[in-house]
């Protein structure tokens, strides 16, 4: 199954567009933290650095994963969009452990602050690019099921909490309360330790073949039970490879049917699901009715 052109151009949009975001919140916070010292700014300039790292990687997993299916990947390359995911996860990990560590030290060392002025400034720019960028994931997201864009939009909701924070020590620091500008440092490093394992435990779902939802794979034996013809429906397996979802199942069907008429309605089955999940790509087996209860000892 390939992936439509509207799907590709909503993925390499969004992966361009992460990685711009990225690239310039760099250089903004960058100059803000290289003015003022403060170590919120050092925990939105390292997790930023960390974020066009992350997209880049993300940018080359999303044009691998979109190849389609060839001789040595019949299932297509999907799951590299899963190890973009991991990679994603260790470095927002190391990410969260630099800034707790530069939070600690200024704790421990307090040092004022300077320009909180500009550094202000730049966690309103950064908040406002970063919305809209979400804006754009959350609208690839619902079309495509992406995995590496979900995890890349889920480090990103976190980097919203983090400049919302920044901006926030920032606002206290303008006001003379500077030494919270530390502990808010390690605040954030805690939320993005946290999101860091949550996109690990995503993406190693994915690549564990863990099974779709309990209620999607009811639904899709019921729509199979449905079709005219077909007296029983079992054995449902289902894994994600990317944006799609492979699907197999086996039917129960009169043993008296010929080939041919066994064989059209294996195929409406399996146009029944794919046209109710656009995402699947499912592979029915047709068992006689009289085996399986044999089998089952009926």
């Amino acid at each position: 199954m390939n992936t439509s052109p509207e799907h590709e151009r909503l993925l390499r949009l969004a992966t361009r567009a992460s990685l711009v975001v990225a690239s310039i919140l760099i250089v903004a916070k960058g100059i803000a933290w290289w003015l003022s010292g403060s170590v919120s700014l050092l925990a939105g300039l390292t997790d930023s650095a960390l974020d066009g790292v992350a997209s880049f990687l993300n940018l080359l997993a999303v044009h691998y994963a979109l190849q389609p299916a060839d001789d040595d990947h019949r299932y297509g390359h999907g799951k590299a969009e899963a190890l973009s995911g991991i990679a994603q996860s260790l470095f927002i990990g190391a990410s969260a452990m630099l800034i707790a560590y530069q939070a600690i030290d200024r704790i421990l060392h307090p040092t004022p602050l300077g320009a909180p002025g500009l550094g202000i400034a730049v966690m309103v720019l950064s908040i406002a690019l970063t919305v809209a960028l979400l804006v754009l994931q959350h609208k690839v997201i619902r079309e495509t099921g992406s995995t590496a864009i979900r995890a890349d939009s889920l480090h990103y909701r976190s980097d919203l909490l983090l400049n919302a924070s920044i901006l926030v020590a920032l606002i206290l620091a303008l006001f003379g309360w500077q030494q919270l500008d530390a502990y808010f440092g390690l605040a954030i490093a805690v939320y993005i330790l946290w999101s860091s394992i949550q996109i690990a435990r995503e993406t190693v779902s994915v690549l564990m073949d863990e099974e779709l939802p309990a209620d999607i794979s009811l639904n899709m034996l019921e729509l199979a039970r449905g079709v005219p013809g077909v007296l029983g429906a079992h054995d449902l397996r289902t894994r994600i490879s990317g944006n799609h979802w492979f699907i197999q199942l086996h039917l129960e069907l009169p043993g008296h049917l010929t080939l041919t008429v066994a064989h059209a309605l294996c195929d409406r089955v399996a146009d029944a699901i794919e046209d109710e999940y656009p995402k699947a790509e499912v592979l029915v087996h047709a068992d006689p009715r009289e085996v399986v209860m044999k089998t089952a000892g009926v």
